[in-house]
């Protein structure tokens, strides 16, 4: 087949720039030849690195590129009407409007058919989903986009989350406003974690933009070892389970015994943490030979002692999100304010358009009435109460950022219990104390069932589908298939049984590994690094999988 240049520079939906594909690494040592020649110009480096990132998500997205740009100007503009603003009233409205132009973008694209098909359900309408934007880029510049369904763009939970914790940052006075507007749009773009996180705060990355490029030797072998650690993490765990095991289970539950949907719960507890945090050990690496530093997004989150612990540990920078911009906001473990009202009555909107019925309205309404009342009344329980309300709250939306669903309230929902629940336990828990190992190992293969129970809801592919695997598990166990099973997936379980051991390895073998190959020669670090990417590309499925996250 000829390979026809223009290709280069075209969206391709079937050959997008993944961390996966050799394409990028190629796109990546031509962005780095360019970048060697220009690094110390700060101004030019950065509008390269803009320039460079906008083209990765046109490669990835294609059209989105313009609902990118669109949030990107909003609130470069709007950072500054909050900045300058002399009165509090003046700051909170343009505060709004930065708000509301990123809530509506997310609303739109990622629950436009949430919203239409609940509308449609409760008031017995017709409506159809139309893409507005799509219609109007067709008029203005003659394309061709679908008017007729709207697809997620990637990462726009990520960059939408980033700009309002910018603007948020402005008007709390924690931040000035960026002056450049190449500089504001490179930090919003940054293509390294622009489609799957880590979430980055203004306040830590934009000061790098205006410090000289560095890059110690220790620092060169830390960005290798953390792109070929995600390339195995995604490629031999993650991928591998999921095409020869986990995918089956979940597509078809009741095809399965109850051992083999219990295996598929637990592969996917390791596939999702193998998946995402190698994307963003991947995006660290990257990053890091540029010169730019990213926060740490996973901390051996199934080492977790508690599911509070777990979310300290799990998708930090998103776990950190959600704490300052909404749970201290709501009050917090202080009491309840204004916002938490707020929230509180968006979450049981949401839940009530769900489950598509006016009954479930009244029922919710009439439980939170009944609760405030025993609350005004019983001030220690108004204290626990508002507190708690906060925590599942703060994980009910968190839930449903990942999409609006029964399945991902259950599994916010779940998760807030959990960390509710603990919070009672651990004053007259006889295992609190973590001292001693067998209750740091209790504790731990707890917390660990725990969240891999959730995880029913996050991966099941629709509510019926997570009923259909517990039922399996529940009912048709079928003990007695089990060597036979173990034998068919033999190769599937033991990578399973590596990544986790490689997982529960303590903290200080794992330094010593990663200290090692940082202090070899270089030419043994290209060797190990040639022979690493070798294999990793001869046991690579033919059906290369996207990274979970990017439908998030």
């Amino acid at each position: 087949m000829k390979f026809d240049y223009q290709d280069i520079f075209l969206y391709l939906e079937d050959t997008p720039l993944l961390f996966t594909q050799a394409y990028f690494w190629i796109f990546f040592a031509a962005v780095l030849l360019l970048y060697s020649f220009i690094y110390k110009n700060k101004p030019v480096r950065n509008a390269y690195l803009l320039f460079v990132s906008l083209f990765f998500y046109w490669k990835t997205s294609g059209f989105f590129f313009v609902i990118l740009l669109i949030s990107t100007l909003s609130d470069y503009f709007l950072g500054f009407k909050i900045y300058n603003a002399k009165k509090l009233g003046i700051k909170r409205m343009w505060l709004a409007a930065s708000i509301f132009v990123n809530l509506f973008l997310l609303v739109y694209f990622k629950y436009a058919y949430f919203f239409t098909e609940s509308i449609n359900e409760v008031l017995g309408t017709h409506i159809e989903v139309m893409n507005h934007f799509a219609h109007f880029t067709n008029v203005l510049y003659d394309t061709n986009f679908r008017v007729d369904a709207i697809l997620l763009p990637v990462g726009i939970s990520f960059f939408t989350f980033q700009t309002m914790s910018y603007a948020i940052d402005i008007y709390r006075g924690e931040l000035k406003p960026v002056r450049s507007m190449l500089d504001f749009g490179f930090y919003v773009s940054f293509f390294p974690q622009l489609v799957a996180g880590p979430i980055v705060r203004a306040s830590n990355f934009i000061p790098q933009l205006y410090e000289d490029y560095h890059l110690t030797k220790k620092e060169f072998g830390m960005a290798m070892f953390w792109i070929l650690n995600g390339l195995i993490k995604k490629v031999f765990l993650a991928d591998y389970i999921a095409v020869n095991f986990i995918d089956r289970v979940f597509g078809n539950p009741t095809s399965y015994s109850g051992f083999e949907n219990l295996m598929a719960l637990y592969g996917y507890s390791l596939q999702v943490y193998a998946d995402f945090s190698g994307y963003t050990d991947i995006a660290i690496g990257v990053s890091l030979l540029m010169g730019f530093r990213l926060p740490k997004n996973f901390d051996s989150p199934y080492k977790a002692v508690s599911t509070g612990n777990f979310w300290k540990r799990w998708h930090i920078s998103l776990s950190t999100w959600l704490k300052d911009y909404l749970y201290i906001p709501m009050g917090g473990n202080r009491g309840g304010s204004v916002f938490m009202y707020v929230m509180l009555s968006v979450i049981l909107f949401f839940i009530t358009l769900i489950a598509a019925s006016l009954w479930v309205a009244v029922g919710l309404v009439t439980f939170v009435i009944t609760m405030l009342l025993f609350a005004r009344f019983i001030p220690i329980f108004r204290t626990w109460l508002t507190t708690n309300i906060n925590i599942m709250l703060t994980m009910l939306i968190g839930g449903l950022w990942h999409g609006a669903s029964w399945n991902f309230v259950v599994w916010g929902g779940l998760n807030g219990v959990g960390i509710v629940v603990y919070k009672l336990w651990r004053k007259i828990s006889p295992w609190e104390d973590k001292s001693t190992w067998y209750k740091r190992a209790w504790a731990i293969f707890l917390t660990f069932n725990f969240i891999t129970f959730t995880r029913i809801w996050f991966r099941g592919e629709s509510f019926e589908k997570s009923a259909q695997l517990i039922s399996q598990i529940q009912h048709n166990f079928n003990a007695a298939i089990i060597p036979e099973v173990m034998s068919s997936f033999w190769k599937v379980f033991l990578v399973m049984f590596i990544g986790y051991i490689i997982h529960w390895l303590p903290t200080w073998f794992k330094d010593w590994y990663k200290e090692a190959f940082v202090k070899t020669p270089l030419v043994a670090k290209i060797f190990i690094s040639f022979i690493t990417i070798f294999v990793i590309y001869q046991v690579m499925s033919a059906d290369m999988l996207p990274f979970i996250y990017f439908q998030f």
